[in-house]
Parts: C-alpha cells; structure tokens; sequence
C-alpha cells in the first residue's frame, strides 16, 4: 500500500477537513506543455485553485519519494525533465528512486485517494484509444477513475479517442460521468464530441452528493467541464488534423503512449500554436471549477 508524503499544508487541510485540490505533474513537465507554458500553466492553475479557496496539492515521485502538495522552491524542479509515471509504475519509482516520476492522471488519482484527497483537477484523460479491439489499447486513466474514490474535473477526454467507447467502458465500471452545466460530452480543445453527457449537474454540491451517495463506494466520479468557449478550436478543423495524425501514426508504427504526444504535436503545428493557449485555459478552468467542487466537498 502507497502512503505518500504531504507537503505540512495539506497535511494540515486534510486533517482537519479543509477543501483540497490535487494536480498531476506531467503537464508542468517538459512531457507536457512546453516551455514558457508549462510554467505559465502551473501559475495560473495554483492561482486557480486558492482564489477559490482551497490548496493545490501536486503530485510527484521526488528522489524516490511520492508526493502529494510540494513547497514552493520544489516547483523549478517539476518544469524540467522527467519520467512518466502512471499508477502501475508508482511502486517502480519508489523502488528505484526515480529523480522526478511525473504523475500522469492513473498516478495522480491513485496518490489522492491514498493522501485523504478527493478532488483532482486535469486537463482531459486518456480513455480507450481508437481500434483498440485489435490492440487493447485502454487508458490506466479509466481503472484509476473506476477504482479510487476520487471526482476527476476534465475536459472530458482527448479528441483523437474512441470517445463512445470511452464512455461505455466508464459507464460498465460504474462511474458517474456529470456535465459541468453543459448538455454535451467535451473533447478537450471543443466543448462537444457530438455526444451527450450521460448527467447534467449545475453546482457543486450536487457534484458532492453524487460522490457522497455512490452505490460503490471505491468508485470515482467524472466531471466533464466543456472548454471556455472563447477558447475552444474549430472543431471541423480539429477533427481533419486528428485524422490525418492517427492516419500518419498508422504508417509510421507509432503505437500506445507515444500516440499522445505525435497527435498533440500534429494538432500544435496544425493550428500554428493556437492549441496552448487552449491547453492552458481549460487547466486553469479546470481548476477554477475544482476548487468550488472541493470546497463543497468539505461542506465549508
């Protein structure tokens, strides 16, 4: 069993019941948004966070040691280089003392629920990626929501996904999927994927009680937060750049993890930058909104 290591302010706010937000570290890292943005990112979702009145809590494996919330002359140290680290490698990087593992959404779901916390604020997940009945090519992010009782705030899921089949395979593992005051399923830089959300929800504190009166209590909770729209790509431009990477991936053998980062980049050259810009104003929305989630949560 982990039992990772809290920065004194969350320790502080777990114990005594204060409304916390967790946060992954592979955005900040040099795996995630580039630099100055990665930085940038950070700033804007700690700011997020405490303006509405709870504490950031990033997770990380620092010099071998897992971390939930990490002081503030740590946080140079999460922008730079690093090692991925979903849930199934957190025992590996404990055991080999890796430098910096940083935290994909599997990892940051697992090490919140293991430090008391019960909201965590990202991008989008991962989910089951297209033609996975041939290759059973599935996100650790969908059994990490499934099995640790945890609301994740996303934008919904990435746009490159097999996005229905996404939702099944959360719906058969008994999670709630809510839409943050939004009718429709987000795919990370659009506000829909063309499908409905399975739940509407309009506050957090239906958001807590979702979380309070599950049937499982080992299970998570999805909230799909849509894009601000002044933000959002187009999505007819979107959806031919995704198909012509996916397209490119096929012919050039990139397989699993490295799928992720070759559509990104495509999508970023495609849309000349403007993808950033996106990414960092859904993760600070994402936070924003987290942090109203985990201030009802903590009924403050």
């Amino acid at each position: 069993m982990i039992h990772p290591v809290l920065s004194d302010d969350v320790a502080r706010a777990v114990a005594d019941g204060r409304p916390v937000v967790a946060l992954e570290s592979t955005i900040f890292s040099h795996l995630g948004l580039p630099s100055p943005a990665n930085a940038q990112a950070l700033d804007r979702c700690l700011t997020a966070i405490r303006d509405g009145g709870a504490i950031p809590a990033i997770t990380a494996v620092l010099d071998g040691v897992a971390r939930v919330g990490l002081y503030a002359d740590e946080h140079p140290r999460i922008l730079g280089p690093a090692r991925k680290a979903a849930e199934r490698d957190l025992a590996v990087a404990i055991a080999q003392g890796w430098e910096l593992g940083a935290t994909t959404v599997s990892a940051s779901v697992a090490l919140a629920a293991a430090a008391g916390v019960a909201v965590f604020a990202t991008g989008g997940i991962g989910g089951v990626h297209r033609g996975s009945e041939l290759t059973g090519d599935i996100s650790a992010d969908l059994d990490a929501i499934a099995h640790h009782p945890v609301i994740t705030v996303s934008a919904g899921a990435k746009a490159f996904l097999d996005l229905p089949r996404t939702l099944e395979y959360l719906e058969s593992a008994g999670v709630p999927v809510l839409g943050w005051r939004h009718d429709d399923f987000p795919a990370f830089y659009t506000r829909s994927a063309g499908m409905p959300v399975p739940h509407r929800v309009e506050t957090a504190d239906e958001v807590a009680a979702v979380l309070a009166n599950r049937s499982r209590q080992g299970t998570g909770v999805l909230l799909a937060v849509p894009i601000p729209e002044a933000d959002a790509l187009d999505a007819d431009e979107l959806d031919q750049v995704v198909a012509d990477a996916l397209a490119e991936c096929e012919a050039s053998g990139v397989v699993g993890a490295a799928v992720t980062p070759f559509v990104l980049g495509r999508i970023g050259a495609a849309t000349e930058g403007r993808s950033v810009p996106a990414n960092l104003a859904l993760a600070e929305n994402n936070a924003r909104v987290a942090a109203e989630i985990a201030v009802a949560v903590a009924g403050v």
